[in-house]
């Protein structure tokens, strides 16, 4: 049932290879642009938050101490 699924993936998958491969370069780059651009953008943000979250968990390792201005020994 699994290879089923996963075949299909990799049919459809091809069909649009080579749709994308017979555009012109103009037409890929408007694409790409279209389609990369807000997903690295996405992507960036939720490693931006998972990053912030991990730390606000651990605590920051370097932090000036707000009582003497100075970094812990």
């Amino acid at each position: 049932m699994l290879w089923a699924g996963l075949d299909a993936v990799v049919r459809w998958w091809d069909g649009v290879e080579l749709w994308l491969t017979q555009l012109g370069l103009a037409l890929q780059v408007i694409l790409l642009m279209l389609v990369l651009l807000p997903t690295c953008w996405w992507g960036a943000r939720l490693l931006d938050r998972v990053v912030g979250l991990i730390v606000d968990w651990f605590g920051h390792r370097y932090f000036v101490d707000s009582q003497n201005g100075r970094e812990p020994q």
